[in-house]
């Protein structure tokens, strides 16, 4: 958000000798002219000779302000208004002061006084609505910035801060026309660009993102900020080493921890975990609690497979807010206390295939001598039902009383999870059986002696990784020639419009308009001999229904399959097949051919 400066322009002096009169022009005009040092020493002659001057003490604590001494600012520019308490840019600037020191309510109070002396007054009202932003109060927000430009259309704060606020509002378009207006009083405005890149990004135009942050940079070639976004833009095209030339010039500008974060991330999406360690463990030098960096820093010791001191990291990932929308209020977080005839609540978290995966910890609580009660996403309330251990699945707010509460991804930390103590025994989840018998009078009369394969090629799209996670089904089409093998699309979402120019073979039991949840699926699944998917939910699925799956990995997969294994300590029964070079899908395909023709299933 764009906050007008504070004025340092007025010249009206209080009645004073000629001497304190000159001295007021000339600490002005000292100021104006950014020689603060001087202004400061002329300032303080003037106070000497006359503490109540409100000019002095007015501009006396901009000065402070813009040194950053925002509580010294404070205090003097409230002594001014002890002695002018009609000055309307002595209030605003006291506002701007309250809003540094993070006190809006008394900001927004300052604005409203200055905008009662002087209702046109443009920079209180662009500095009122900051506040209110702030505050969350975005519709206010949006009336005071439409004030504002209305009293001066050359504000180009303003109207860089009412294109912000209509993009948190999703107005996406409202606001690409407010920067287009500030690019029109000021053309040369990177801030302007840099905006229209993060609303085009945010209404999913990624080009168009990428276009506005490359005008921002030509405009302003040590922009940090606009750095980074154009990195992660062009990272969505998984173009990773485009991404770290971008992140590595933010860093060389503002080495902050989130900019070292996102350096040390496209440096492991390439697969160069030796160096991505070094950034992480640089930002939490300069932020010891910073949750991304040690989130990031947690996945690479879990992929490499240590266990110990990667959970503990995991245990910091979290930001204040995703924590807040777990927890439980009220009851404590269980981090490994004794358990019998305690009542816990397991609470779900990330995606589809994280809870498949982290299910399995419902029995070895139960064992320990809790009741377990756990908290998931609707969709996922049949199958959770059904984990040996759980006492009750429920989706939406807790009920009830708890000893404890836990994050489901915590878990593994607080039991002392290592590579040779993951619980593994499969299977854990359990389909309907009702519908696996269904499933199976349909699948007779599908080429019955055949061996049945599922085929799932793509995941979520708005995955980061998912340019290289997921498959294009072409890439696949060699599989449609197995001898004796039929196959059964389980892929839903957008590629599963890829079908309509595959291979007779994969679109000739194609139910997966019929699997409207994952209770279908998992009975389809049943009724299967193999599932060969991408990293995707359906094959964490799969794997805790106790199926064999053929997971197909790019090089830079997951830290759950840590790395250079081809079987997994997750899922007994998966076998791994990885890329050697990211992006290449062939080799991978070759040796999943290979195995089709080898293995009898």
């Amino acid at each position: 958000m764009e906050r007008q400066s504070p004025r340092t322009g007025a010249r009206t002096a209080p009645p004073s000798s000629s001497n304190v009169v000159a001295l007021v022009e000339a600490a002005l005009d000292a100021h104006q002219a950014g020689r603060l040092d001087t202004a400061d020493s002329i300032y303080r002659e003037i106070l000497a000779l006359d503490p109540a001057n409100s000019q002095a003490l007015h501009y006396f604590g901009v000065l402070h302000y813009q040194r950053g001494q925002h509580a010294d600012a404070a205090a003097l520019m409230s002594h001014a208004l002890k002695y002018d308490r009609h000055d309307a840019a002595c209030w605003s600037n006291r506002g701007l002061a309250a809003a540094a020191l993070g006190h809006l309510d008394e900001a927004t109070i300052c604005y409203d006084q200055a905008l009662q002396l002087q209702p046109d007054f443009a920079d209180a009202r662009n500095n009122f609505g900051v506040a209110l932003q702030a505050q969350g109060a975005l519709n206010e927000a949006v009336e005071q910035y439409r004030l504002a430009i209305a009293a001066n259309p050359a504000l180009v704060g303003a109207h860089l801060n009412l294109g912000t606020v209509l993009g948190k509002l999703g107005r996406f378009a409202e606001a690409l026309a407010c920067y287009r207006d500030a690019l029109q009083v000021d053309p040369g405005s990177a801030e302007a660009h840099f905006n229209s890149g993060n609303a085009h990004n945010a209404h999913g135009e990624h080009e168009a993102a990428i276009a506005s942050f490359e005008r921002a940079l030509a405009l302003r070639h040590d922009y940090a900020e606009a750095h980074i976004n154009l990195g992660s833009a062009i990272g969505k095209r998984g173009d990773y080493a485009g991404a770290e030339s971008h992140y590595r010039r933010a860093v060389a500008i503002t080495p902050n921890p989130t900019n070292l974060v996102c350096l040390g991330g496209s440096l492991g999406a390439q697969g160069r975990l030796d160096e991505e360690e070094t950034f992480y463990r640089e930002a939490l030098t300069r932020d010891p609690h910073y949750a991304d960096a040690h989130q990031n820093l947690a996945w690479l010791l879990l992929k490499r497979g240590d266990f110990k001191q990667g959970w503990a990291e995991f245990a910091l990932r979290w930001r204040k807010s995703d924590y807040e929308a777990l927890a439980l209020p009220g009851v404590a977080e269980w981090r490994g206390e004794p358990l019998d005839g305690r009542r816990l609540l397991i609470v779900g978290e990330q995606g589809f295939g994280d809870h498949f995966q982290f299910l399995r910890y419902a029995q070895m609580l139960h064992e320990r001598g809790a009741t377990v009660d756990i908290c998931v996403r609707e969709p996922l309330l049949p199958l959770a039902g059904r984990v040996p251990g759980v006492h009750r699945a429920f989706s939406g707010k807790p009920e009830g009383e708890y000893d404890f509460w836990v994050p489901m991804m915590s878990v593994p930390s607080c039991v002392g999870t290592e590579l040779s103590t993951i619980p593994a025994d499969v299977p854990y989840l359990f389909a309907d059986e009702a519908k696996v018998k269904a499933w199976h009078k349909r699948l007779i009369k599908t080429g019955a002696a055949n061996r049945k394969a599922g085929l799932a090629w793509a995941g979520s799209p708005t995955f980061g990784n998912d340019r290289y996670r997921s498959m294009v089904l072409s890439e696949l089409h060699a599989l449609a020639g197995v001898a004796k093998v039929s196959w059964y699309p389980l892929q839903k979402g957008p590629a599963h419009a890829q079908l309509a120019d595959a291979p007779h073979a994969f679109r000739a039991h194609d139910f997966s308009g019929e699997l409207n949840d994952f209770e279908d699926t998992a009975a389809l699944i049943m009724n299967l001999d193999l599932v060969i998917a991408v990293d995707t939910g359906v094959a964490h699925l799969a794997g805790a229904l106790g199926k064999p799956v053929w997971l197909l990995l790019p090089a830079n997969s997951d830290w759950r399959w840590l790395e250079a294994r081809s079987d997994s300590p997750w899922y007994p029964g998966m076998r791994l097949f990885r890329q050697k070079v990211l992006g290449d899908w062939a080799g991978v395909v070759t040796e999943v051919m290979q195995a089709l023709q080898q293995r009898k299933l």
